[in-house]
């Protein structure tokens, strides 16, 4: 039997390929994900890496043999594959493995609307049943196969994201955007065409290889490319997107990159222009700049764990007009409350194109504290160690402690929060004070606990 323990994570398949993930297997997935949501009509997509057409292509041929009519958009980004889902009103299946490295490959699914498709939500139910078939042998096609065509949507979903926000009067601006040889190279130059962007691009080239950097900017060595062009040619903004193009980083205009809180805080606040009285979800690694600056603009801010399908779930729940993470997935109702980097990267281009100041000038209102960033420690037992912190801290006087994800502790001058990895031996530490020295020394203190 197939174990899929491995490579079945949160919200979507995710191996190596071939050893792990290969295209017999992806072609079970499409037929269990046609036998556990019901559908009879799905879209697909998938990014640059060599092996996503042929996984794709397999997952196309389960579900048509389980009587799904399958619309493939071929190349795209993953909020791409959302605006299909939504627009078409179809579930949907995205062959991408995101920032991970080139050997990777993996499935990012959702029902008709970009409604994910997680642990709770259909996923192990169609994990059990590829472990099934995979042992005894795939069920019969059906009497009526469905149908495979072919639909390209990058010109609608450029349209829908540019009736979102209007760029057409901001002032010229000059953008780096490095797309580290993803799929921001290949929705970028339609999104932005014919707006007054003069466009510097680096790594347009798709290639699943990334063979100049990871395409993960959530690792500052991956954005130094990008920082050393911002320098060259004296440009307003860069930009930097992940390997699926659903992330993206901002730079500005003396190479330094902006807090991804920053910008949440600068959405929510022209969200609550458009939308006012509306809530904007953050997760509770996000600086205490977003309930702020929401509050300050008559909105209302509600905490939620880290991770996207936790987000989605509360932005149904409470009708939110926008959500942030702190990892740059920023999440839009009127993108079907799914995450779109691409969206954000517009709100903030048109906020900076919409008056005189540099890019560092207009996110000052919103970055008003230190950060450590998120710091990784490997641990031998993360129940015990997460124990011994809150063994610390509970009680002491000034503090606060809950376990809405991981362990938070909250003080009058500083906070931090502790969470477990859900795939490796990891406790994940973030820290955020009024100034850098209180970020030192809560992040010392409770690294001699975890490392102790």
């Amino acid at each position: 039997m197939t174990d899929l323990s491995q490579i079945v994570k949160a919200y979507d398949v995710r191996g190596v390929v071939p050893a792990q993930w290969d295209e017999p297997l992806a072609e079970l997935f499409g037929a269990a994900f046609v036998e556990v949501t019901g559908a009879d009509a799905i879209v697909i997509g998938h990014d640059m890496r060599p092996s996503s057409p042929g996984l794709s292509g397999a997952f196309a041929r389960g579900a048509a043999a389980r009587g799904a009519d399958v619309t493939k958009i071929g190349l795209c980004s993953t909020d791409e594959l959302y605006y299909a889902s939504g627009s078409l009103g179809l579930p949907g299946a995205m062959f991408t493995a995101s920032h991970n490295p080139a050997q990777y490959n993996g499935i990012k699914m959702c029902r008709a609307g970009a409604t994910p498709v997680g642990q709770d939500t259909g996923l192990t139910d169609i994990r059990a049943l590829v472990e099934r078939w995979s042992d005894e042998g795939a069920p019969e096609p059906v009497a009526k196969p469905g149908n495979v065509t072919e639909r390209d949507v990058l010109g609608d979903y450029a349209a829908y994201l540019r009736s979102l926000v209007d760029l057409s009067g901001i002032r010229p601006l000059k953008v780096v955007v490095d797309a580290g040889n993803g799929m921001g190279g290949h929705t970028v130059p339609t999104v932005f065409e014919g707006l007054p962007l003069e466009l510097d691009a680096m790594y347009f080239e798709l290639d699943g290889s990334f063979p100049n950097h990871e395409a993960n900017p959530l690792d500052p060595k991956n954005l130094v490319d990008l920082q050393a062009r911002m320098r060259e040619v004296g440009a307003d903004i860069g930009l930097a997107f992940d390997g699926d193009a659903d992330r993206c980083f901002a730079v500005d205009e003396n190479g330094d990159p902006v807090s991804p809180s920053a910008i949440t805080a600068l959405v929510a606040a022209r969200e609550l222009a458009k939308h006012p009285g509306g809530t904007i979800i953050h997760n509770c690694i996000t600086s205490w700049s977003v309930p702020e600056v929401v509050r300050e603009n008559g909105g209302t801010p509600v905490r939620t764990r880290v991770g996207h399908s936790f987000i989605k779930d509360e932005m149904a729940r409470t009708g939110a007009i926008f959500g942030g993470e702190h990892s740059a997935h920023y999440y839009f109702r009127d993108f079907w409350n799914a995450d779109t980097g691409m969206l954000a990267a517009m709100h903030v281009l048109a906020a900076l194109g919409g008056q005189e100041g540099t890019l560092s000038q207009l996110v000052a209102q919103y970055d008003r504290y230190a950060a450590s960033g998120e710091i990784n420690s490997t641990v031998d037992d993360q129940a015990g160690r997460l124990a011994a912190i809150k063994a610390a801290y509970e009680g002491r006087p000034g503090t606060t402690l809950d376990e809405l994800d991981g362990l938070t502790v909250t003080a009058d001058d500083w906070w931090f929060n502790v969470r477990p990895s859900n795939t490796e031996p990891l406790l994940r530490l973030n820290v955020e004070a009024r100034d850098a020295a209180g970020v030192d020394r809560v992040r010392d203190e409770v690294l001699a606990i975890i490392r102790g």
